[in-house]
């Protein structure tokens, strides 16, 4: 089974945006892939608002990044973090595949 990397935005609205992240694993797991939302657990124990702690988070993230088949993109704006991984996917030349908040696919 493919395993999927979740990549959303997380700053700003973090509790609404976490929300939304967990909705799109939803999508993903009934697309029969394993989802992996790492915003989504790093926040459990890291400040988002720290600037130490949020690199942290972003270097563990890139690090599960890696590990994962593909890269599934969701939301229209695409957030400082997200770029940096779409960046280090297509480095990695992993497939990037982009939806809208409904999890509809936005075909880019």
């Amino acid at each position: 089974m493919k395993m999927v990397y979740i990549c959303s935005p997380l700053r700003g609205d973090i509790e609404t945006n976490i929300q939304r992240a967990n909705r799109y694993c939803w999508f993903a797991a009934r697309q029969e892939v394993i989802p992996l939302a790492p915003h989504t657990i790093f926040t459990q124990f890291l400040d988002d608002n720290d600037v130490e702690e949020r690199e942290a988070g972003i270097y563990l993230g890139l690090q599960l990044l890696d590990r994962c088949d593909e890269v599934w993109v969701f939301g229209e704006k695409i957030s400082e973090g997200m770029a940096r991984e779409i960046e280090r996917a297509i480095k990695l030349q992993k497939p990037v595949l982009y939806y809208n908040d409904k999890c509809e696919s936005r075909g880019i």
